[in-house]
């Protein structure tokens, strides 16, 4: 998947928490959030808090769907509030998703 699909993907399913993301999907749509967050937040407070407010949404359904392709459940992305046990799910959003049929 392009730069540009992931946008349009994640956009297209802006608040779907059901389904599946691929690696891709996710992390060119992450690299996404944090570029315009900066270019926002470089402009003015304002509009950088604006910015983020609005790529929250499906920047929190892509990752959801993201872990349902590693077979976790969306709920992990909790875990990242928590010291050290953080790393176990940028592990799941890292490794490849499975190919057989799963739960979500």
């Amino acid at each position: 998947m392009t730069f540009g699909e992931s946008i349009s993907t994640c956009f297209g399913k802006y608040a779907d928490f059901n389904g599946r993301a691929s690696r891709s999907e996710y992390w060119w749509f992450y690299l996404f959030f944090i570029l315009t967050n900066v270019a926002g937040s470089l402009i003015s407070e304002t509009l950088g808090a604006l910015v983020f407010l609005g790529l929250f949404l499906p920047c929190i359904s892509v990752c959801t769907r993201r872990l349902h392709d590693t077979n976790s459940s969306g709920w992990m992305q909790l875990l990242f509030l928590i010291p050290l046990v953080n790393f176990y799910v940028l592990y799941l959003l890292i490794k490849e998703g499975e190919d057989e049929g799963n739960r979500f």
